[in-house]
């Protein structure tokens, strides 16, 4: 498992993911959303463009609601996932991603992206690892 920690650890760098199997791309962040249009639930999604093939990034559920809801559901984890993106990415307003670079981390077609990384530092963000580690804490 990849450390969602950043750099922090020596798992979580550049060199590590080559030697895990991953191929790392280049993308441009077309669009930054947080939505609870579908589903009752709160997701962010970046839309991913790597000049000749695209994809979305996120989709995790980050808290629970929906327009006229009674009641609103949000979690530590979700807000902190959403800051550490922004700190990978390199911006401190969420807006700002959109036109902003990023590396993906993929093991081919097929693979989900679940790993990003800034354009220029060894910092990356494993959302699946981070989300995973989060929810076996709090057991």
């Amino acid at each position: 498992m990849i450390n969602w920690t950043n750099s922090k650890y020596p798992d979580s760098n550049q060199v590590s993911l080559l030697d895990k199997g991953y191929t790392l791309e280049n993308a441009m962040i077309k669009s930054a959303d947080l939505s609870m249009a579908d589903y009752g639930v709160l997701t962010l999604s970046l839309t991913l463009d790597g000049g000749g093939w695209g994809c979305v990034y996120g989709g995790y559920v980050l808290g629970k609601g929906y327009v006229d809801a009674d009641e609103f559901e949000g979690s530590a984890m979700g807000m902190e996932s959403i800051m550490r993106i922004m700190d990978v990415v390199g911006v401190s307003q969420f807006n700002d991603m959109k036109g902003k670079y990023v590396r993906v981390a993929t093991k081919g077609w097929g693979d989900s992206i679940k790993i990003i990384g800034n354009i220029l530092e060894d910092k990356w963000f494993d959302a699946e690892s981070f989300f995973k580690d989060k929810q076996e804490g709090e057991e």
